[in-house]
């Protein structure tokens, strides 16, 4: 399934043998996550899992860790 706005999209992923999957170019390019970025993947059993590139949760969460990635 692929549904794009100017701002936002859907589209359905399969997880892999390996519990593995593939983020669309669409995401890639949308959100500048490329090859060797982290992303750190957060889960609500409510709201679901989230993926967000982990300079972005630091920036986010600044407050709480402080500038320190390996707190």
């Amino acid at each position: 399934m692929k549904e794009y706005q100017e701002n936002r999209f859907i589209i359905s992923v399969k997880v892999g043998p390996k519990g593995q999957i593939t983020i669309p170019v669409e995401a890639r390019k949308m959100f500048n996550i490329n090859t060797g970025d982290t992303l750190m993947v957060m889960g609500d059993i409510h709201r679901g899992i989230a993926l967000v590139k982990d300079d972005e949760f630091y920036k986010l969460m600044g407050g709480f860790y402080g500038s320190d990635k390996n707190v």
